[in-house]
């Protein structure tokens, strides 16, 4: 933290945010804290795949301070409450589950098969997974395919966008490009093009 300070002064001078009070916030006990929010942090990583390479360490400079304001002014809920238990073996197969899904990501897969194929109560499987990751199954794969999908716009342009819409799962290209719009707020196309 005591580095982190000082390096932060250094780039910037009289920068508002104070880090250990952040750290307070977000960190009060012995744990981590989890803030199931998406809109604006999303916001904020989601341009971090949009970043011309020439460019792209003094933008990720810019961002940090950017998350770090956010940090500081965001208000979190006076009663978090508890956070749930999970079995250690709940956890193991949704993060299993999690795994499987990273080297499936073309396969489509129902709530209800996961939770047969992973022996896991269905409900137990979804607040479990949501404990872990922060979201649910079908918005963390999402987010997954569509940064997969964007990496894949960068380096591999030998690829049209309709057969990277299937290498991550979608059989219609219109249903892909809508969803990667959704995520990093262009087109696929849109995105492919502003990184040349």
């Amino acid at each position: 933290m005591e580095i982190a300070s000082k390096a932060l002064s250094g780039e910037v001078r009289d920068f508002p945010v104070d880090l250990q009070k952040l750290q307070e916030k977000f960190c009060p006990g012995q744990y981590p804290g989890v803030i199931h929010e998406k809109g604006a942090a999303e916001h904020i990583f989601g341009e971090l795949y949009q970043v011309p390479e020439k460019i792209r360490i003094p933008y990720f400079k810019i961002k940090i301070l950017e998350l770090l304001l956010y940090m500081d002014a965001l208000e979190l809920p006076k009663n978090r409450g508890e956070r749930p238990y999970f079995y250690k073996t709940q956890v193991e197969k949704v993060k299993s589950i999690q795994i499987f899904l990273t080297e499936h990501m073309a396969e489509n897969h129902t709530l209800e098969e996961l939770s047969d194929r992973f022996e896991i109560p269905l409900t137990g499987m979804k607040n479990c997974f949501r404990s872990v990751y922060g979201t649910s199954i079908k918005a963390w794969l999402t987010d997954y395919r569509m940064n997969q999908a964007a990496e894949l716009l960068r380096t591999d342009r030998g690829k049209s966008v309709a057969e990277i819409a299937g290498m991550v799962g979608y059989d219609s290209a219109s249903k892909f490009a809508i969803a990667f719009r959704k995520i990093m707020g262009m087109s696929p196309l849109e995105y492919r093009n502003a990184i040349r």
